[in-house]
Protein backbone atom coordinates (compact mmCIF):
# COMPACT_ATOMS: atom_id res chain seq x y z
CA UNK A 1 0.00 0.00 0.00
CA UNK A 2 2.88 2.38 0.60
CA UNK A 3 4.00 1.43 -3.03
CA UNK A 4 0.69 2.13 -4.55
CA UNK A 5 0.06 5.39 -2.31
CA UNK A 6 3.37 6.97 -3.33
CA UNK A 7 2.95 6.08 -7.25
CA UNK A 8 -0.78 7.92 -7.23
CA UNK A 9 1.03 10.58 -5.34
CA UNK A 10 3.99 10.46 -7.91
CA UNK A 11 1.36 10.51 -11.31
CA UNK A 12 -1.05 13.35 -9.69
CA UNK A 13 2.04 15.45 -9.26
CA UNK A 14 3.92 14.72 -12.51
CA UNK A 15 0.24 15.77 -14.25
CA UNK A 16 0.18 18.53 -12.49
CA UNK A 17 3.81 19.62 -13.87
CA UNK A 18 3.75 18.67 -16.86
CA UNK A 19 0.39 20.55 -17.29
CA UNK A 20 1.91 23.84 -16.16
CA UNK A 21 5.48 22.90 -17.40
CA UNK A 22 6.76 25.76 -19.01
CA UNK A 23 5.92 28.12 -16.18
CA UNK A 24 7.44 26.39 -13.15
CA UNK A 25 6.34 29.34 -10.30
CA UNK A 26 4.86 26.91 -8.28
CA UNK A 27 7.68 24.45 -8.12
CA UNK A 28 5.41 21.26 -8.11
CA UNK A 29 8.55 19.72 -10.29
CA UNK A 30 10.31 19.28 -6.79
CA UNK A 31 7.37 17.78 -5.31
CA UNK A 32 7.32 15.17 -8.38
CA UNK A 33 11.24 14.13 -7.95
CA UNK A 34 10.18 13.64 -4.27
CA UNK A 35 7.64 11.13 -4.27
CA UNK A 36 9.19 9.54 -7.99
CA UNK A 37 11.85 9.01 -5.24
CA UNK A 38 9.57 7.58 -2.67
CA UNK A 39 8.33 5.39 -5.04
CA UNK A 40 11.59 3.80 -6.14
CA UNK A 41 12.28 3.80 -2.71
CA UNK A 42 9.23 1.43 -1.83
CA UNK A 43 9.65 -0.25 -5.00
CA UNK A 44 13.11 -1.99 -4.07
CA UNK A 45 11.78 -2.40 -0.16
CA UNK A 46 9.00 -4.39 -2.48
CA UNK A 47 11.45 -6.41 -3.91
CA UNK A 48 13.10 -7.41 -0.81
CA UNK A 49 10.12 -8.44 0.84
CA UNK A 50 8.89 -10.79 -2.27
CA UNK A 51 12.36 -12.35 -2.12
CA UNK A 52 12.09 -13.08 1.37
CA UNK A 53 8.37 -14.05 1.76
CA UNK A 54 8.05 -15.72 -1.70
CA UNK A 55 4.11 -16.06 -1.95
CA UNK A 56 3.12 -14.72 1.14
CA UNK A 57 3.91 -11.00 -0.26
CA UNK A 58 0.33 -11.09 -1.86
CA UNK A 59 -1.53 -12.18 0.95
CA UNK A 60 -1.30 -9.38 3.82
CA UNK A 61 -2.97 -9.32 6.27
CA UNK A 62 -5.87 -6.07 6.64
CA UNK A 63 -4.12 -4.92 9.51
CA UNK A 64 -0.69 -4.98 8.09
CA UNK A 65 -2.68 -3.02 4.64
CA UNK A 66 -3.92 -0.65 6.75
CA UNK A 67 -0.86 0.35 8.61
CA UNK A 68 1.00 0.30 4.93
CA UNK A 69 -1.77 2.45 3.90
CA UNK A 70 -1.26 5.14 6.59
CA UNK A 71 2.52 5.20 6.23
CA UNK A 72 2.17 5.99 2.46
CA UNK A 73 -0.40 8.73 3.61
CA UNK A 74 2.27 9.81 6.24
CA UNK A 75 5.30 10.26 2.86
CA UNK A 76 2.48 12.01 1.19
CA UNK A 77 2.03 14.45 4.10
CA UNK A 78 5.93 14.97 4.84
CA UNK A 79 6.73 15.43 1.20
CA UNK A 80 3.93 17.80 1.18
CA UNK A 81 5.12 19.99 4.06
CA UNK A 82 8.95 19.66 2.92
CA UNK A 83 7.72 21.18 -0.60
CA UNK A 84 5.74 24.07 1.02
CA UNK A 85 8.80 24.81 3.30
CA UNK A 86 10.81 24.89 0.07
CA UNK A 87 8.26 27.13 -1.93
CA UNK A 88 7.83 29.57 0.86
CA UNK A 89 11.61 29.77 1.59
CA UNK A 90 12.09 30.39 -2.51
CA UNK A 91 8.46 32.72 -2.48
CA UNK A 92 8.83 32.41 -6.74
CA UNK A 93 5.76 34.94 -6.40
CA UNK A 94 7.14 37.47 -3.91
CA UNK A 95 3.98 37.10 -1.88
CA UNK A 96 5.85 35.90 1.30
CA UNK A 97 8.58 39.37 0.99
CA UNK A 98 5.36 41.40 0.56
CA UNK A 99 3.84 40.24 3.35
CA UNK A 100 6.65 40.40 5.97
CA UNK A 101 7.45 44.10 4.48
CA UNK A 102 4.52 45.77 4.11
CA UNK A 103 4.56 49.21 5.46
CA UNK A 104 1.83 50.46 7.61
CA UNK A 105 0.49 53.81 7.65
Amino acid sequence: MTLLTTIFAAIISTVIWYKNAPESQMMVGVLCWMYWGASLMWMVDAVYEYIELHMAYFQPSPADMLNDFYLGLSVVAVGLVIWLVILLIKDPKGVVKAALFKKKN
